[in-house]
């Protein structure tokens, strides 16, 4: 998977919005400091854009660093940006020698703070993600339904600095589980069979009573989905395109439908994304649960009359402050909502795309559970 490199309007704005950060930050210090603060921010220009060119030759480290320096940036920026609220309101209520003195300690709180959260924010994305306990209350649930589980994870985004090592380590702990069945809802990969195979074969260990099921995202889209949907067969899920499969479980049916991602048909009209589809010829009584990669596929579900979506995509905004922003596009984040008479569930992700940066919105493997309302 490859990148084209940034447009010169992107790149202007990225050294625009450097420069800011240096003349508010650096304007209140002597020739040293002003020296070392433009290198780093110099240095953060040069390798921010690097990150998107993505060539499958390069070292994980190679990737690593231009990613967090994109992360360190994006804090850098975020608490610029805060502390001239914080400058605003001591202008207003401090003396004018306190407000001076606050103009130096803030630069300083933002300089100190930003390595700081990058640090911790890198080792929380690069940890294996800790399992969530989630349980779903469904009316009418069928006795023998009655503490079922399922195993979610989502947009691992194999890839670049995501490798066998760590799939491997998310195997092993939904293993643990011992899931009645795991879900894999999308963006698996950032890249091609031939180069990230090896990579994700660890998959192919994943154990629950009645099997592993997968749907695409978008990602799978960039990266050959055709090729990604015979390899991850290849590994033993089932990949639902807008099909179900009915469990037995103890007696009790469950149907298990999957959509393909909501943007596939701009890929291949023949994979549209089609929720009623997918439920068609479902057992009236058995309950029905969808896997859709992206929650906006919830509005059509719950028309469609599924009782339970699970989802991923949004990584629940990955780091804050742009966790606000994912509601501009998907009509729910992360946790579990209601929408009319269906719950969906949005995972946070169980890896991370682009930055290694995860403060403040931790990557989750989740334990879905079924109880009675």
């Amino acid at each position: 998977m490859k990148f084209r490199p940034f447009p010169s309007p992107v790149v202007l704005l990225l050294a625009l919005l450097h420069l800011y950060v240096g003349v508010r930050l650096l304007l209140p210090f002597g020739a040293v400091t002003q020296i070392a603060g433009w290198a780093v921010l110099a240095l953060c220009l040069w390798l921010f854009p690097k990150g998107f060119w993505i060539r499958e030759d390069r070292a994980p480290w190679a990737m690593l660093l231009p990613w967090l320096a994109a992360g360190f940036f994006s804090w850098l920026l975020v608490l610029t940006v805060a502390r001239e609220l914080s400058l605003l309101v001591s202008a207003l209520a401090l003396s004018p020698r306190l407000h001076e003195s606050w103009i130096r300690v803030s630069a300083v709180g933002v300089m100190a703070l930003t390595p700081l959260i990058t640090l911790i924010g890198f080792f929380m994305a690069r940890r294996t993600a800790p399992v969530v306990d989630v349980e779903v209350p469904l009316a009418g649930l069928a006795k023998e339904l009655e503490g079922f589980t399922i195993a979610l994870i989502s947009d691992i985004h194999v890839g670049a600095t995501i490798k066998r090592n760590f799939v491997a380590a998310i195997v092993d702990r939904v293993n643990l589980l011992q899931a009645d069945m795991v879900a894999i809802t999308g963006d698996v990969v950032d890249g091609s069979v031939p180069d990230l195979a090896y990579h994700t074969e660890p998959l192919a260990r994943l154990a629950s009573r009645h099997g592993t099921y997968f749907v695409t995202g978008n990602h799978e889209y960039y990266s050959g989905a055709d090729e990604w949907i015979g390899e991850l067969r290849r590994l033993g899920a089932r990949v639902l395109m807008n099909e179900h499969v009915v469990l037995d479980h103890d007696g009790a049916a469950l149907a298990v439908a999957g959509v393909t991602d909501w943007s596939a048909h701009h890929f291949d009209t023949s994979h549209k994304s089609d929720p009623h589809a997918a439920a068609r010829g479902a057992p009236a009584h058995a309950l029905k649960v969808l896997l859709a990669h992206q929650p906006r596929s919830a509005h059509f579900a719950e028309a469609a009359g599924y009782h339970l979506q699970l989802s991923g995509h949004t990584h629940g905004g990955q780091f804050w402050p742009w966790n606000f922003l994912v509601r501009l596009q998907q009509p729910f984040t992360a946790g579990l909502k209601r929408l009319g008479r269906m719950w969906v569930y949005t995972s946070r992700g169980t890896g991370y795309w682009g930055p290694p940066m995860r403060f403040w919105i931790p990557s989750e493997i989740t334990r879905i559970r079924l109880v009675g309302e």
